[in-house]
């Protein structure tokens, strides 16, 4: 049985964070928290979160830690940076790193941390704000069964659906899988939003009757009334998209796969953030296929 937990520190508030840290102190946990500009801090202030100067006063109290911040050489800083958590981190205590990050460099912050008696769990999401904000989030989880088991308490009040996947660095593997699916799924979206649009037919009405079959996927259900509109409200960045692909790239030749859709969507995600769409949802990916069937993108 898990070990209850009080006392939470949460890095990193961003489009994801912040939403995720409202919902432990929701939850009832006691969240301290920090990042590295103070947007968030009015609102979750008052939602009850205790705010901290540096990540070391953060943690210096808590059970657990959790991380969210957006790249591998982030969460390194935010670890083991000046003022950085492993600096007042207790012996005994957990990490769980909700960041999307490298799964070997995962692998070998996870033994820095043992080194200080500190135990690490790689949790990263999928969901969107939208999952953030509800709490409604996947969250893929790699560690130690004992590690996995005292953190699910704090997944639970994160995310809906909370699967073990394997040991350290495992879950960090599996939403590169998420994003490498994710990317086609785009795509294929996309295409057929605009061959709809060619081919003059009611596009709304067609995404009706595809949501009946084969087709119907969350970003049929989700997406393509943006795509319909060109208009991509902030849901998931196309940069950190592009960032997540990089790092699933990289896995895939370290194994020695092939993937070249994703090596499509990268390239297309490049050309996107080049012309200043990088804060643009990755539904944005359509810019490029109406640009490119001569549809205004």
């Amino acid at each position: 049985m898990a070990e209850p937990v009080d006392h939470v520190a949460f890095l990193g508030l961003g489009t994801m964070g912040a939403a995720m840290a409202a919902n432990l102190a929701a939850a009832g946990f006691a969240v301290h928290a920090w990042n590295r500009t103070r947007r968030p801090f009015d609102e979750l202030g008052a939602a009850g979160v205790d705010i901290a100067l540096t990540p070391a006063q953060a943690v210096a109290t808590a059970d657990v830690t959790v991380v969210c911040v957006s790249d591998t050489p982030d969460v390194e800083a935010v670890l083991f940076g000046p003022g950085g958590a492993a600096e007042a981190l207790r012996p005994g205590s957990l990490v769980i790193d909700c960041s999307t990050i490298s799964p070997s460099a995962t692998r070998a912050f996870a033994d820095r941390l043992a080194e200080r008696s500190v135990a690490m769990v790689d949790a990263p999401v999928s969901g969107g704000s939208e999952g953030a904000r509800k709490a409604t989030l996947t969250i893929f989880v790699g560690g130690q069964a004992e590690a996995v088991e005292r953190a699910r308490p704090i997944l639970a009040a994160m995310g809906r659906t909370i699967t073990h996947v394997g040991p350290i660095g495992s879950g960090q593997a599996v939403k590169a899988v998420n994003q490498v699916i994710l990317a086609g799924a785009y795509i294929g979206v996309a295409e057929g939003i605009v061959l709809a649009m060619k081919a003059g037919l009611d596009v709304e009405q067609v995404v009706g009757a595809l949501s009946g079959g084969a087709a119907q996927s969350w970003v049929l259900a989700n997406r393509s009334e943006r795509m319909i509109a060109n208009e991509y409200p902030l849901g998931f960045k196309v940069a950190l998209h592009h960032k997540d692909l990089a790092i699933a790239l990289e896995l895939a030749r370290d194994v020695g796969a092939q993937l070249p859709v994703t090596e499509l969507a990268e390239r297309l995600e490049v050309e996107l953030m080049e012309r200043g769409h990088a804060d643009d949802d990755v539904s944005a990916l359509a810019r490029s296929i109406r640009g490119r069937s001569g549809l205004p993108d």
